[in-house]
Order: structure tokens, then sequence, then C-alpha cells
């Protein structure tokens, strides 16, 4: 029994042992464990595990991934064979500091953490003997809330880059967003050509008090060969960052206007002015807004004149363009009226009025513009004025009795009260009535096999329902479904749709304009344009064609020795 449990024993330590033999390895290391900002590392994962590979993903948090390589290694050693495979990634570090690598997942086993330190780039001087500097320029270092603050950085590099990163932190308690696109130049610094890349930025604080902006920071690879030997760098590593900024923001002053509105600069002015205007007929009138440090979401729209009962204001959507230079964005605004005056004499459009606050003088400013008297001429067809009511139709009627089975009516007479039941049955059979009529009355009506284009070649009979001042003022206050409306009203008799009312014309602009009505209503065209066309081409009315003048058709005639009829 006793040698049978030393050869159990044995036998155990000898599985053991083979176990032990047979485990997985697995082991990370860097070529490298310090390197300054810009520069690049290579981790490198070995495992005798087959079929085996590393998660990278826990290391893009603090790192980006390069190239990736992989291969396989066969060794003997004390007459036994092992396999393993060996993996590597190149590491471009995100931030300068002490990084953690973490553990990675390689099959069933799991890498040790490692550690790398990055040195932060020294700021460089412009004084021409850095291979790369970087510059942040802040348009205002005392700022008030939710301005906007332009941020112009700079890169300059005396040689060729093959790949390279610029960024600008954003922040604590502000937005920031890029603006534009970069601008490339070159300039002479020191004695030394340097390229320069110009990026901007726009910075709009939400709080007051001290705001840290960190410099912004490059890290790239020169070309290459030459360059090396210039930067001391066997690698060509090229790393850059500008000084720190702290802004102090200002709080909103209490004697603020509201909305708060913190610009450079505010103007107003006309772009189009009426010198007179008619009764029911349009007026145009264009205000310019011209305003320095706002974005097209700080600024309000431009408000709409107020006529009361004098006038009917349409306003049109604001148009903007909005731009950015090195002093901040610039925001310029456009609007456009349609002023219908409603009686005659003078009328007087006040200017618009805004309110802002200066940041340069820190005080409140007011811009606005002139008032606009406008002689009203009566119109062609003004509204008639309503009736004089006599005063005697004025006093109520007395209350009825109670029960008394009649409605009381003005002057003191009275009907016998009708029973809502009969109202209903009536009016069932008017409708009924008026049915029937429709039906019989459209089947006798003569069939009409020409398609709605074709009624071009007949006599212009019939009663227009539309004029030229239903056109005019479908084009000054109308949508386009109005103008469109309004042309084929006028037509003798009217017509279904525009492919009509163009066979109906015999000038050649107005057929023109109509195509352009049709592309911008459905989406194909622009509205203003089209409208533009329609007021040259219809000032005068629609030009109708007679039969000698018909436009030749885009086929042949089936029959050319026939004339349809």
């Amino acid at each position: 029994m006793k040698r049978r449990s030393v050869l159990m024993m044995v036998w155990l330590f000898a599985l053991l042992a083979s176990a032990a033999g047979v485990q997985a390895q697995t082991r990370a290391w860097l070529d490298r464990d310090h390197i300054g900002e810009g520069g690049v590392v290579t981790l490198n994962i070995e495992t005798d595990q087959a079929g085996a590979a590393p998660d990278y993903t826990p290391l893009q948090a603090d790192f980006a991934l390069g190239g990736r390589t992989s291969g396989r290694q066969t060794r003997m050693v004390n007459g036994s064979v092992s396999n393993t495979a060996l993996f590597g990634v190149v590491l471009s570090p995100r931030r300068s500091g002490v990084l953690d690598v973490p553990p990675l997942r390689v099959g069933a086993t799991q890498t040790q953490p490692l550690r790398l330190t990055v040195e932060a780039a020294p700021v460089a001087s412009r004084a021409g003997d850095a291979a790369a500097f970087v510059e942040t320029e802040v348009d205002d270092p005392q700022p008030y809330v939710q301005q906007s603050v332009g941020v112009v950085v700079r890169l300059y590099f005396a040689t060729q880059l093959a790949s390279g990163e610029l960024d600008l932190a954003t922040p604590a308690s502000a937005s920031l967003q890029r603006v534009g696109q970069d601008r490339s130049s070159s300039r002479e610094v020191g004695g030394r050509r340097y390229n320069v890349v110009e990026r901007r930025f726009l910075l709009i604080p939400e709080r007051s008090g001290p705001l840290r902006l960190e410099g912004a920071r490059f890290s790239g690879r020169g070309a290459g060969g030459f360059f090396d030997d210039v930067f001391g760098r066997g690698n060509g590593a090229l790393s850059a960052r500008a000084p720190d900024q702290t802004l102090q923001v200002r709080a909103v002053p209490d004697a603020a206007p509201q909305p708060w509105l913190p610009l450079k600069d505010l103007r107003l002015r006309y772009t189009a002015a009426p010198q007179s205007a008619r009764v029911g007929e349009a007026a145009t009138l264009e205000v310019e807004a011209t305003a320095v440090g706002a974005t097209r979401a700080q600024f309000p729209d431009l408000p709409v004149p107020a006529l009361g009962d004098a006038a009917q204001v349409f306003a049109e959507p604001v148009q903007y363009d909005e731009t950015f230079d090195g002093n901040g964005p610039q925001l310029k605004l456009t609007r456009r009226y349609s002023i219908v005056p409603q009686q005659s004499g003078t009328l007087v459009v006040p200017g618009i009025r805004l309110r802002w606050w200066d940041v340069r003088a820190a005080e409140a400013r007011t811009v606005a513009l002139p008032d606009l008297s406008l002689p009203v001429a009566p119109g062609t067809a003004a509204a008639m004025p309503p009736p004089v009511v006599p005063d005697t139709a004025l006093v109520p009627a007395p209350a009825p009795q109670s029960g008394d089975g009649a409605i009381a009516l003005q002057g003191g007479r009275s009907l016998p009260k009708m029973p809502w039941p009969l109202l209903a049955a009536g009016f069932a059979l008017l409708w009924l009535a008026t049915l029937v009529w429709a039906l019989a009355r459209r089947r006798a009506a003569p069939r009409r096999d020409l398609p709605a284009g074709n009624d071009a070649g007949r006599p212009a009979t019939g009663t227009a329902t539309h004029s030229l001042a239903d056109l005019k003022r479908a084009l000054d206050t109308g949508d386009l479904d109005d103008v469109e409306q309004a042309l084929r009203g006028m037509a003798r008799p009217p017509v279904a749709d525009l492919d009509a009312l163009a066979a109906r014309l015999g000038n050649a602009a107005q057929r023109e304009a109509l195509d352009a009505l049709r592309r911008a209503r459905w989406a194909d065209g622009n509205g203003t344009a089209a409208r533009t066309a329609l007021r040259a081409a219809f000032s005068g009315g629609p030009s109708w064609r007679t039969d000698e003048e018909a436009p030749p058709g885009p086929l042949p005639p089936l029959y050319p020795g026939r004339r349809s009829s």
C-alpha cells in the first residue's frame, strides 16, 4: 500500500509538471518607456496560444493606433519544440504625462499593464530656430458671457510634412467649434522661411469668471531624409504647442438691453425703398443689417413694421450671409417686405429699431432707420367703404317671452318659430334636387375628345375670371398657386393648366416665365427669380396668339395634307 501511494504521488507530480509546461505563456512589452510629445512607441505581444490574437480596443482611449504586424516563430529548446506568435502595433499618445497601457485580452490569457511617460513638447518661440511652432490668437481677452470670440491658430513649419494633427482643446464652461477652411501661406520669421497653416475657431463662453484656454498642440512627422538631420530626430517626428491663455469673462450688465445681443458693430440700411404707393397694390421695402461679432443663431429676426389698419405688411423669410475673419464672425441679414396700403393719403412707415450692447465701449446702443413717408394714391379697384348702418338697427331687440312660440326681430316684427327637423328635411331635398340636376347636365354636355392643350386654336370666347389687377396683387402678396390661378383665369375662356395657357400665349418671354413658374412650384427652381420673371413678362398683361401664330409642335403631323379641326 505504501509503495502504491508513493507511485501515485510521483505520477501526480509528473502530471502537474507537464500541465505547467503546456500552460499558455503570454507577455507584452514596449520598445521604450519614455518618449516626447509627438513621438510614437511600439507595443509587442508574444503568445504561444494557437489562433489567438490580441484585442486592441482598450488602447484607443489614450492612443492612436498605427501600423500593425504579426508573425510566428518556431523554437527548439532541450529537444522540445514550441510555436509562438508575435504581434506588434504602433502607438501615438493623445496627450502628455504618464500614461497606462491597459491589460489586453489575448485568447484565454491577459497581458500585464505597462506604463509610458510622454514629455510635453516645449513652447517654441518665434526666434526662427524652431523647426515648428504654434500660435493661438484671441480677438478679445475680456469677452462677455455668450459673446462670440474669434480664435485663430497658426502652425509654422520649416519643412514638408508627411502627416500631422493640429488640435485645440475645448475649455470648460464654453463651446468651441471650427469654422471656415484652413488657409495656407508662407512667412519669414527670424531670417527663416516658414510655411503657415491658419485655422479658425469660434469660442462662446457660457458663464462669467476666469476661462483657461489651453494652447493649440501639433504633432506630426516630417517628410524624412535630409530634414531628419536638421531637426535632430532620427524618426522625423515634429511636435509643438502654443502657450496657455486665461480669458476674463464678464457677466451680463444690469443695464444691458434684452434680448442680450453683444456685438462689436451693428448697422442698418434700406437697400430698396418705394417713393410712393397705391391703394391695393404692394410696394416693396428691403432692409439690410450688418452685425460684427454675432452668428446666425445669436441674432434675432428683423422685426416687421406695425402699420395697424393703414396698410397690410407681408414679410418674406430672412436671408443670411455668414462669414468669418480674424476679428470674429460677421453676419449680413436681408429681409423684404411687401406693404399694401388700405387707404389713400400719407402712409408713414416707422423705421426698424434694434438695441444692442457695444462690447468695445461697454455701453448699450440703439440703431434705427429713418421713417418713410409715402404718398398713397387711390387704387383702381379700391375696396368700397362699408355701408352706414342706421342707428335704429343697433338697438337690441327685446328678448322673446318664454313660451310665445315666435322669434323676435329688430323693428318689432316676429316670425313663427319653425321646427328644426323640417328645416333639415328641406335642405336634404334641396341637395338631392341639385345633385339630380348636375348629373342630367353632365350627360347632356357635348363630348370633348381634344386634350387641354389643343384649345389654343379655338377663338377666345367666354368671360375671364381674373383681371390684370388680380395678377399684380397675386405677384405682390400671394403665393405661386395664386399667381397661376390668376394667369389661367385671365384666358377667355379660362384654361385648366399651365400647358394650355402656354399654348394660348404668343410671346416667347411669357412662355419662358411660365416654365420658370412650373419649376419653382415643383421645388426645382428659384421662387424669387420666377416671380421677377413673371412681373417683367406680364407687366402689360398676357399676349394672346392667333391661329396663324401657333408654334410648331414637337412632332410632325400624322397627315400633312389634312388640317385638324
